[in-house]
């Protein structure tokens, strides 16, 4: 098991790094998240021993489960699932970062909690660049007015913007989904929305984690081919697999 783990590890980071120089990027400008979706502590401290620092967990009761075998790690633990409402007083105990913020009234539910903790916390936007409707995201026409509305909210830090692409087809019908997430980027840079201007990109995984750098993808989120195939079948994209 750890020297599968290993060997994958090696080889998504070899793909990393050619995709990076077939594109003309520095390899330091992406960052490999690990979607830890079902994978267990002990496989995941496989990794972190091999020098990974960033996981993603799609559903609050596995960060909840693994924390004490990972709390006390130097990594980050960043959420990559639908987040409801009710459920946002527990991801924040564990969560360093949410990457699927896309309503309204979830920032706002967010904002009220963090204000009563009196801290903030990066958030990632939620694109729906597919427009699929088993998926999650907003629509890409309402994410300009979106962050206008969040950018009030102190206590959330925005960070970038998260899609999960159209996956399944042909390599390139992959690509104007992963496209699109960039040209949003650089609509919000063009009308200045935000006084930042390095928004990250957090798209790409294991089917198409090539053409996401290519198209400008700095965080990709990687979970078969580190960890191996970890379903029976084929899971609902309404639950956010986003690895």
């Amino acid at each position: 098991m750890k020297e599968d783990i290993i060997f994958n590890l090696k080889q998504v980071h070899q793909r990393i790094e050619n995709a990076c120089r077939l594109s003309g990027r520095n390899a330091s400008d992406v960052k490999l998240l690990l979607a830890t979706k079902t994978v267990s502590a002990d496989k995941i401290k496989i990794a972190i021993e091999a020098g990974e620092t960033l996981i993603g967990e799609n559903k609050m009761q596995e960060l909840r489960d693994k924390d004490e075998a990972l709390k006390q790690l130097d990594i980050e633990r960043h959420f990559i699932g639908h987040l409801q409402t009710n459920k946002i007083k527990d991801v924040l105990k564990y969560a360093t970062c949410i990457q699927s913020i896309d309503r309204l009234n979830l920032a706002e539910e967010l904002d009220k909690q963090l204000q009563k903790e009196g801290r903030n916390i990066d958030i990632y936007v939620q694109v729906n660049t597919s427009f699929e409707e088993s998926k999650f995201g907003l629509p890409p026409a309402e994410v300009i007015s979106f962050i206008k509305k969040i950018k009030q909210y102190d206590s959330l830090k925005i960070k970038g913007l998260m899609t999960i692409g159209l996956l399944d087809v042909e390599k390139e019908k992959m690509r104007p989904s992963l496209k699109l997430l960039r040209e949003i980027r650089d609509e919000i840079y063009a009308e200045k929305i935000l006084k930042i201007n390095d928004l990250k990109l957090s798209m790409g995984m294991s089917q198409d984690l090539e053409l996401a750098i290519a198209e400008g993808s700095n965080l990709v989120r990687i979970g078969t081919s580190i960890f191996g195939n970890r379903f029976l079948g084929k899971e609902i994209w309404n639950e956010n697999i986003a690895e």
